[in-house]
């Protein structure tokens, strides 16, 4: 079965980044010079995919117009002679005229699951890539990719994780895992910010999935937790119970997390000194600061 969507859920508060977030929809915040979502629409674009649905609340605008195409200003960096900025606009354009995007939307933030269900209409009954805002992967390869290759010999749902330093854990999810192959396990339990007796491996959930028509099923007919949400992790673990399977996948690349302030900067620092427009001007200005 090939994966021909992929589900981006936008639509959360951004409480990490307030009161910023309140103007600036932390998707769009900076890894050097491109916005966060730049870098997972590209991912998932290179990993041969087309069709993107985007899940965003309400007050959400930004992403339906930062796609578009825009003459009106091509014609003005034209007129004044601007041709760095114009084919830096083009390349763009170019890069991404052939994504076909859609959007639905979650009125009320009722958890990660209950965002995903919300794109089922437009999914279908067919599996689909899914990635979260907060999480980019730096690697050749890319994540999704990766996640596919996967998909395609065992057609089941795919996790994607990464090992971390044992003191981390505790703030993540982790998985209790079989291991099946180099970097590939089944998974046996998956732990919500273990103590550290419930921990079993060094392996933690990453915002990458591939999911297929069961899961979708699974999420219908979950029920809200105490806090009212519709929790993924809390539907893998039914699926689990039932005796479902579910694989992980240890990804390839430098996991850029940018789910709260600190992170985020540490992964603007990443790229910006990646980057070999700014790296060697970055690299001599922070031996400066004291």
């Amino acid at each position: 079965m090939e994966i021909k969507k992929a589900i981006i859920p936008l639509a959360g508060l951004g409480t990490r980044f307030l009161p910023l977030s309140l103007a600036v929809p932390k998707e769009f915040f900076p890894l050097a010079d491109k916005p966060i979502i730049q870098y997972i629409v590209e991912e998932v674009k290179n990993s041969g995919i087309k069709e993107i649905v985007f899940v965003l609340s309400p007050r959400q605008k930004t992403i339906l117009t930062y796609f578009k195409k825009y003459p009106d200003i091509e014609k003005i960096l034209v007129k004044r002679k601007k041709e760095k900025a114009l084919k830096e606009l083009k390349d763009f354009e170019e890069f991404f005229k052939d994504i076909k995007i859609s959007f639905v939307v979650q009125k009320e933030p009722l958890g990660d699951g209950h965002a995903i269900l919300q794109a089922g209409k437009l999914v279908k009954d067919e599996p689909v890539a899914v990635s979260f805002g907060d999480d980019v992967v730096d690697s050749d390869e890319p994540a999704i990719a990766q996640l596919i290759e996967i998909f395609k010999t065992c057609s089941a749902p795919v996790i994607a994780l990464k090992a971390l330093p044992k003191e981390k854990l505790s703030a993540y999810g982790t998985v209790a895992v079989e291991k099946i192959a180099h970097n590939l396990y089944k998974i046996k339990k998956i732990i919500e910010k273990p103590e550290p007796s419930q921990i079993s491996s060094n392996l933690v959930i990453v915002g990458k999935y591939v999911l297929t028509p069961e899961v979708f099923g699974y999420l219908k007919k979950a029920k809200p937790s105490k806090k009212g949400e519709i929790i993924l992790a809390e539907v893998f673990a039914k699926m689990l119970e039932e005796g479902k399977t579910i694989y992980g996948y240890e990804i390839r690349g430098e996991w850029l997390e940018c789910g709260d302030k600190s992170k985020w900067l540490k992964s603007f620092l990443h790229m910006t000194l990646k980057d070999p427009r700014f790296r060697e001007e970055f690299r001599q200005y922070l031996k400066t600061i004291k």
